[in-house]
């Protein structure tokens, strides 16, 4: 099964593509949209409706996880924050879709909701078996909640979770 991961933000929209195959996850691509704040919004959202789409017609995820829009102090970045996911989900519509909080990727992938950036990318290299830390940290977040996807959805299936 082929799981995308979406880290959505209006700035960096991070994506990874895993596949999952009798318990084993594998690495198969990841990336990092990035938009200017110098553009207009509707460019922005068009560029990650885009570029979030191709990526869909060229690894065929059928399934997808994507981190939900954490409000700190700054309501302007969370709104468009929200805009980001809008479209990624948009991109996504007709598949299974799990949404997940940073914290609940965080516990998912290093065992900590409290993880910092550089043990999400450090599990995320050892999981997937790769080479090096994946970056940028918006492409290794996004490889991260498609591990949660695709590690929550097997929980599931055995009943033991959701």
């Amino acid at each position: 099964m082929i799981v995308l991961g979406i880290d959505p933000g209006i700035r960096n929209t991070g994506w990874g593509v895993i596949e999952q195959r009798a318990g084993a996850l594998r690495c198969v691509a990841y990336g990092c949209i990035v938009t200017e704040p110098r553009e207009a919004m509707a460019d922005r959202l068009a560029r990650i409706y885009a570029g979030i789409a191709e990526t869909v017609e060229r690894y065929r995820p059928v399934e997808c996880g994507i981190e939900s829009v954490y409000f700190s102090n700054n309501a302007k970045t969370a709104f468009a924050t929200g805009q980001a996911r809008g479209v990624a989900l948009l991109a996504v519509a007709g598949m299974e879709v799990g949404e997940y909080g940073p914290g609940e990727i965080k516990l998912a992938t290093v065992g900590s909701g409290e993880a910092d950036k550089k043990q999400v990318q450090y599990m995320v290299r050892a999981i997937l078996g790769l080479p090096h830390e994946p970056r940028p940290d918006h492409a290794a977040d996004a490889l991260a909640a498609a591990i949660t996807h695709a590690n929550l959805r097997v929980a599931r299936m055995a009943g033991r979770t959701r």
